[in-house]
């Protein structure tokens, strides 16, 4: 009698193997949106036997402002130099713990430390134009290392800096001025586009107001709400009222300790540490 199973059914193909992932060059930008822009983790900076920060852990989103606040001496300053690798200029200055750009660890040995400040810039409390330079090779001076770029493209960047700091249109006649003619609102929007120039990732700012008159001070702010939308922006400041004012998130420093952090309405209005509620009322500072 002839079978009347059914004759037996031929077995799929086994699936193609996953496509190798590529690995992500060190310093370039994140491609998985989970990954934050910078992270600090278990970071401490040491000055010899001294350390000026201990044991923070940070995230930093992309497209976001994060004030540092905190006393004078406190650590707000140690880690911002720290997060950019200007913390090992110091003598006896060494760093233990992680600093991640995109997922990528910046003190790893093979890392060159030009690259991260390319990638992680600054600008300080006082402007700090190169005093021998035109207002153009100020902008430039960044460009110089990195590839080669021609004197067009050169001249293309440093308007491009000049528009995004809110410069360009009170210089552009006068692109070969020395710096130092500008006032010291104009020289800070300077140093912030020569900050930009280099197409970076994260702008570090240390009291970029501190030197500057209430005009300037309100040009600086208005420009910090402008960067974010192309930059993650971290601002040290001792003026609450600007930490309110510019941030997204805000950080509160103590003895070298990140205290607190969270979304800046609900620090200044409802923090969670006692410290942090008696130093946003003015009860310590």
């Amino acid at each position: 009698m002839p079978s009347t199973s059914a004759p037996a059914r031929p077995s799929a193909p086994p699936p193609p193997p996953p496509a190798a992932r590529p690995a992500r060059a060190p310093l370039t930008p994140a491609l998985d949106a989970a990954v934050p822009r910078l992270e600090a983790r278990a970071l401490t900076g040491w000055y010899g036997a001294h350390s000026g920060i201990r044991d923070v852990n940070m995230v930093f989103q992309a497209n976001t402002v994060t004030a540092l606040i905190g006393p004078s001496g406190c650590g707000k300053s140690t880690f911002l130099r720290t997060i950019n690798r200007m913390h090992e200029l110091v003598p006896d200055a060494r760093v233990e713990g992680q600093v991640l750009l995109d997922g990528h660890d910046i003190y790893e040995p093979d890392v060159s430390a030009i690259a991260v400040r390319r990638k992680i810039g600054m600008v300080f409390q006082k402007p700090t134009p190169f005093p021998t330079m035109s207002i153009a090779d100020n902008v430039a001076a960044g460009l110089k290392v990195g590839p080669r770029m021609s004197r067009a493209r050169i001249a293309e960047t440093v308007e491009h800096a000049l528009v995004q700091a809110a410069l360009w249109d009170e210089v552009k006649d006068r692109l070969h001025a020395p710096a130092t003619a500008l006032s010291g609102g104009q020289q800070q929007r300077l140093c912030v586009a020569r900050t930009v120039a280099p197409a970076p990732e994260v702008i570090l700012f240390d009291e970029p107001t501190a030197s500057l008159d209430p005009g300037g001070t309100t040009r600086i702010e208005e420009l910090v709400h402008e960067l974010k939308r192309a930059y993650t922006v971290v601002i040290v400041t001792h003026n609450m009222q600007q930490a309110a004012r510019v941030s997204d998130v805000t950080a509160f420093f103590y003895l070298g300790r990140l205290i607190e952090s969270g979304p800046t309405a609900q620090l200044f209005t409802a923090p969670s540490n006692p410290q942090t509620e008696a130093y946003v009322t003015g009860r310590f500072g």
